[in-house]
């Protein structure tokens, strides 16, 4: 009873923190809010004029980061909404609703009247009801230079059928956040954790609340034991028997005046509810402790739900806080959660079916050669003669020949071989079709086909904003599809200037001037960091000012494709090779 006693009373505590910390950053943020308003209330006064119903088609979303992509419930649609974007010196913030039809390969822009206000780090979650609806629910607006945030805290449906929006307004929901994850289970939105951000003060949550779709009401659920702590864009998973599974997610918390220390967290909890009928508002959190290989740390990886009972989880960040930088290692790794087993395992790209049989089939040959030979013939005294044919992926057969002593003949014979499986998978991964390292990507699951949409990736000081688009059997998880690709060199990046008058003078000249000699002069200073920090880089070769720091991701997937059984300096070779392709497609 003393333990528990104490665990309460510190559990009390938390709490009272908290709540402490809530109303100081809410008197701090009234005001930045109410200056965002005024803002927020013109963006709405342009969309009031929109009175009729408007699908068109158009070119794919311009590039955008916190958006939300959710797979229609009913048609082969994926829904896609809201957003922002930052070219280096000011944010965008969208409300645009765009479809992707899957078995066109086109999209769509949907302007439906009275949508809701531009925001982005906003949930959606998808219900089949009526044709199918997609809530929304929170979410941020930013100001231009970035510096002032408005949390929003409504809850809007968009009925797919009537292409119609409708904001549900029921009091005693959460507070205004972003961050947060919201998921539908069994006639219910569930919503947990986010954050709460003004320019000097921030907050995480890891509350609780359950918004029922029947009675449209809100209630804040209050677990017994021991749940996460507060953080903000963790996996949150809902099992088939109606409980939630988080896991990870980020946070930060401040050591002392100006400077704030962040978290990556790893850890996964069980959040059940007991009983059926009347008992069913009972919940209770429990540690999970699950086997398998976990995923390394990160933070802004994307989730999805997985066929045959598992969930998925796609890229993210690692970065490494320094004194005056930070700097990231960014993931395009999948993992799957088995929710039955309660079990972790890396996906592992299987190739498609018919370059593994010519593979299987070129080796079975070889080896009946090889042997035929050795039965006729007796063992070569003189110099040998090695004579292979190798298909490349375009259908040309190139012959290599190579004479070599006799007494070296097995030696060389394995050599060979290893250096033909390497230039057939450096063959195939010269010219990769997967989706980059990145964060922050938009995920979606339709007919067990996973769909990865944009994300962001940075070089240097650059944060590279995506809109490509990938998709994945993950039944079969043979081959990725490139179904939108894109060139990162051609979009717009303006540095930070100076001073903020200049800022204020310069805006539109920043805009739509000077962009050349901006990239020019930053090229030229990463070039000569680079110097400084790689003496041994040759002279025109592309070397990212982080590559030391993302070797070990590189190594990694360079294993996943070559296998276990492959050496260690072949696999360093491919790693390397792809490293440089990546990042020279990339500056």
């Amino acid at each position: 009873m003393g333990k528990k006693g104490k665990r309460d009373k510190k559990g009390k505590g938390a709490e009272k923190t908290l709540a402490k910390m809530e109303k100081k950053v809410s008197r701090r943020a009234r005001k930045e809010e109410e200056d965002l308003e005024a803002l927020i209330a013109e963006f709405q006064s342009l969309d009031a004029k929109k009175t009729q119903v408007i699908e068109s088609s158009c070119p794919p979303p311009s590039p955008r980061l916190n958006c939300s992509l959710s797979a229609h419930p009913e048609k082969d649609e994926l829904i896609l909404f809201g957003g922002e974007y930052f070219n280096g010196q000011k944010t965008y913030l969208y409300n645009e609703l765009y479809i992707y039809h899957i078995r066109k390969n086109s999209w769509a822009k949907l302007e439906i009247p009275n949508p809701p206000p531009r925001r982005c780090a906003h949930q959606a979650a998808v219900v089949p009801t009526a044709g199918g609806q997609l809530w929304i629910f929170g979410g941020e607006f930013a100001s231009p230079n970035g510096e002032q945030f408005y949390h929003y805290k409504d809850l809007w449906v968009l009925h797919l059928a009537t292409k119609t929006w409708e904001q549900i307004k029921a009091p005693g929901g959460p507070s205004g956040r972003s961050g947060h994850r919201m998921v539908a289970c069994k006639r219910q939105l569930i919503i947990f954790g986010g954050f709460h951000e003004s320019a000097r003060d921030y907050i995480y949550y890891n509350d609780v609340y359950t918004f029922n779709l029947d009675s449209f009401t809100w209630s804040r659920l209050a677990p017994a034991g021991i749940g996460p702590s507060p953080r903000s864009g963790c996996q949150m998973t809902p099992t088939p028997e109606g409980s939630i599974i988080i896991y990870g997610g980020y946070s930060k918390q401040r050591i002392k005046k100006d400077v704030d220390k962040g978290t990556l967290h790893t850890d996964m909890f069980l959040l059940k509810a007991e009983g059926t009928g009347k008992e069913e508002d009972r919940w209770t959190w429990s540690r999970l402790s699950p086997s398998g290989v976990k995923p390394t740390a990160r933070s802004g990886f994307s989730v999805a739900a997985a066929p045959n009972n598992r969930c998925l989880l796609f890229g993210g960040v690692h970065d490494e806080e320094e004194e005056e930088s930070i700097e990231g290692d960014f993931f395009n790794d999948v993992y799957f959660y088995d929710l039955g087993k309660n079990r972790w395992f890396p996906a592992q790209l299987k190739g498609p079916k018919s370059e593994r049989r010519k593979r299987r089939r070129g080796r079975q040959a070889e080896a009946e050669a090889a042997g035929e030979e050795e039965l006729q013939q007796p063992p070569p005294q003189g110099p040998l003669e090695i004579v292979k044919e190798l298909v490349a992926e375009d259908g040309t057969v190139m012959t290599i020949k190579q004479v070599i002593p006799a007494a070296a003949e097995d030696k060389a014979r394995s050599g060979s071989e290893e250096e033909e499986e390497e230039e057939e998978e450096g063959g195939a991964l010269g010219q990769p079709v997967e989706p980059c390292p990145r964060s922050n990507a938009m995920v979606a699951v339709k007919h067990g086909i996973l769909y990865v949409y944009g994300g962001m990736f940075e070089v240097g000081d650059r944060q590279v904003t995506l809109s490509d688009l990938h998709s994945i059997d993950l039944h079969r998880m043979d081959e990725w599809k490139v179904l939108l690709e894109m060139d990162p060199k051609t979009q717009e990046w303006l540095e930070e200037s100076e001073s903020d008058e200049e800022d204020d003078d310069d805006d539109v000249e920043g805009a739509e001037g000077g962009e050349e000699e901006e990239e020019s002069s930053e090229e030229e200073s990463e070039d000569e960091e680079g110097e400084e920090q790689h003496p041994a880089v040759q002279p025109g070769e592309q070397q990212p000012r982080y590559v030391s720091r993302t070797e070990q991701y590189w190594l990694r997937v360079a294993r996943s494709h070559m296998g276990p059984e492959a050496k260690d300096k072949k696999v360093l070779k491919v790693a390397h090779a792809m490293a440089k392709t990546f990042y020279e497609d990339a500056i």
